[in-house]
């Protein structure tokens, strides 16, 4: 059946009995296609049934369906038309990994980030009614994004509203409510009803006139939907509650949803799914199996020998364990990242130092503020492109009140496949502009630890940025020492008159070019403060001064740089080398450090191109017409 289905409307001429075996169908192509190019699964495995009844029962795309995250969606990709592709997903010039509205009409929201499927909803379902188009908008939230403060928000404006919304619930954790049970799946189809919404309706017309009877019948109702049902407090918030329902029976989900689909206002249904469902090991631990490379379905993921070197994030892990036994002021906090971070050696040794708040970033930050109020020293672990969803709580909570908050921003710069949503190109031009901010930007492994440390002794806000996997080798000291503030160092002296001013990591790339370009390479270690003594230096014996970054051009290092030379009225060519003003899409990040330019042969081709003197160009002499005598 899959290899007929281009699109929902193929999948709407299906007989309802037949959704159960294309279910199976599905399931089995995205254990061949995940297993063999990589991808997120244990996720995927679970929204499978309730994919394929959403498209099944409302009209996509006129009907707007919303993902939140989007990590859950490649059921949603392989029914609207794209399953010969799903073998390119999330390689250069492939699928996204991700809903992607320049992708497909079928991806009405372009997401990445979580908990922002309900106000993008609600935006569409506004628009319709506005413009009397009479579709629908569904929002499908997953419960972790339901952790995040801008999901209630957006209910909380929702159930104040007559808008035609349909908020899927898809509680994959059983964080919400006990598993599925007979009597709930009656509820649910009773309370889905057309009988039971009319008889409710009629009884609300009919119950009005009288005010302590009305009372009476709101509060006998409440008592027994809460006495059997989780849904009181979305029922506060204006949402008309229907479920759990089991979200691995397709034909069940069919059913209600049908129902669901002639109810107006807002509504929200409960579905109960399972991540990694039909592959046991991703149902036994749907953490690790959340996002794999290839693999072989029939051993599953097999540990392979730990790695010689570490990534930055497992250098970050170590030194917090060590920061931890040296001052018992540490705390950990994480918005939902424990695994991602490096944080799961600590949660371990230090449960009671630790804090994951769930997937709510501005919380994290403010949390944070609270502890250093009182003496804590707190260390905020989170990936650059998250922290730009707390960044009023940065200034606000932390840099005026000048509080001691470690920022260990991981997976800056280029992140590879997860693409633009996730890559952190701008946290460098976002909190350098901040009152009282100290910035540094390790060039290895070791030296991240040693900012690490250096950060932690300080009086007030600092940020250390490292980016995704691995450095260039160098194996971090067991010895901790903190460096001078606002200093660089000279690793490579030139003769070519060619200075490279390094922030970050980009220190093999930086290496070869000055190698090859026989430039002096300076490695600046702080953004904020500037070592504007050494760029002295640098501009008295070079000609050229190259700032390299792995972060935005505008707004970033280089920028500060430029400043400084203004500022201090000194008068040198520049080259500013970064990432470009452009979002940079999916691929291997060695392929979209060649997008950008900023791979070795790119930088030397570049530096000699801006070094190369220009060509005096010589004044053409107009030929004067002789006059002629009349």
């Amino acid at each position: 059946m899959l290899e007929s289905i281009q699109s929902p409307a193929d999948l709407r001429r299906l007989e309802a009995d037949a959704l159960p075996d294309l279910c199976q169908e599905i399931r089995d192509f995205l254990l061949s296609s995940v297993s063999t190019g990589g991808g997120h699964f244990s996720s995927n495995l679970g929204t499978v049934e309730l994919t394929v009844a959403l498209h099944y029962v409302f009209n996509t795309p006129q009907d707007r369906l919303v993902w939140d995250v989007g990590h859950q969606a490649y059921a949603h990709k392989i029914l609207t038309g794209r399953r010969e592709l799903m073998h390119s997903i999330r390689q250069a010039e492939g699928l996204a990994g991700f809903p992607k509205r320049s992708e497909s009409p079928y991806d009405t929201f372009g997401v990445g980030h979580s908990s922002t499927s309900i106000a993008a909803a609600l935006g569409m379902a506004l628009a319709a009614k506005q413009k009397g188009e009479a579709w629908q908008a569904i929002a499908v939230i997953g419960d972790g994004a339901m952790t995040a403060g801008m999901a209630y928000e957006a209910l909380n404006h929702a159930g104040d509203l007559d808008a035609d919304l349909l908020v899927v619930l898809n509680d994959n954790e059983m964080s919400i409510s006990p598993n599925v049970g007979a009597l709930r799946k009656y509820l649910t189809r009773l309370l889905s009803g057309r009988m039971y919404s009319s008889m409710r309706e009629n009884g609300k017309k009919v119950l009005s006139s009288s005010k302590s009877l009305s009372k009476l019948a709101k509060l006998t109702e409440e008592h027994m939907k809460g006495m059997v049902l989780p849904g009181t407090l979305f029922e506060e918030m204006g949402f008309k509650y229907y479920g759990p329902i089991d979200g691995h029976d397709v034909s069940e989900m069919v059913s209600v949803m049908r129902n669901l689909s002639q109810i107006k206002g807002p509504r929200l249904l409960h579905v109960i799914t399972q991540k990694g469902k039909g592959y046991e090991p991703a149902e036994d631990d749907p953490c690790t199996y959340h996002g794999v490379t290839p693999f072989n379905l029939k051993t599953g993921l097999v540990a392979g020998k730990k790695a010689a070197t570490p990534t930055y994030t497992e250098v970050f892990g170590a030194w917090l364990c060590d920061m931890a036994a040296l001052d018992q002021r540490l705390v950990a906090i994480t918005p939902a990242m424990r695994e991602g971070s490096g944080l799961v050696k600590f949660a371990e040794q230090y449960p009671e130092r630790y804090f994951d708040v769930g997937i709510a970033e501005q919380h994290a930050v403010t949390l944070a503020a609270g502890l250093a109020c009182e003496g804590m020293k707190p260390v905020v672990a989170i990936y650059s492109t998250f922290l730009q969803r707390a960044y009023d709580q940065l200034i606000h909570d932390v840099a005026i009140q000048n509080l001691p908050v470690v920022f260990a921003i991981d997976r800056a710069g280029l992140v590879g496949a997860d693409g633009p949503t996730h890559s952190g190109n701008y946290d460098l031009s976002y909190l350098r502009c901040i009152p009282n901010m100290l910035v540094m930007t390790p060039a290895h492994e070791d030296e991240c630890r040693q900012m690490l440390f250096t950060a932690f002794q300080q009086k007030g806000p600092c940020a250390v940025r490292y980016p995704r996997g691995k450095g260039i080798g160098v194996l971090p000291e067991k010895t901790m020492q903190a460096l001078a503030i606002g200093k660089g160092e000279l690793l490579r002296e030139g003769h070519s008159g060619i200075a490279i001013l390094l922030f970050g990591s980009l220190l093999a790339e930086a290496q070869q070019a000055a190698d090859s370009l026989d430039a002096s390479l300076v490695n600046m270690r702080f953004v904020k403060p500037l070592d504007e003594s050494l760029i002295q230096t640098m501009v008295k014996s070079h000609t050229l001064l190259v700032t390299l970054e792995d972060n935005a051009v505008q707004g970033g290092a280089g920028s500060a740089v430029n400043e400084y030379l203004t500022r201090a009225g000194l008068t040198v060519r520049v080259l500013n080398l970064g990432i470009p003003d452009t979002y940079i899409e999916h691929a291997l990040r060695e392929q979209q450090l060649v997008a950008c330019e900023l791979d070795a042969a790119s930088l030397i081709r570049r530096i000699r191109a801006s070094y190369a003197p220009k060509p005096e160009v010589q004044p053409k002499l107009m030929a004067v017409p002789r006059q002629v005598a009349h």
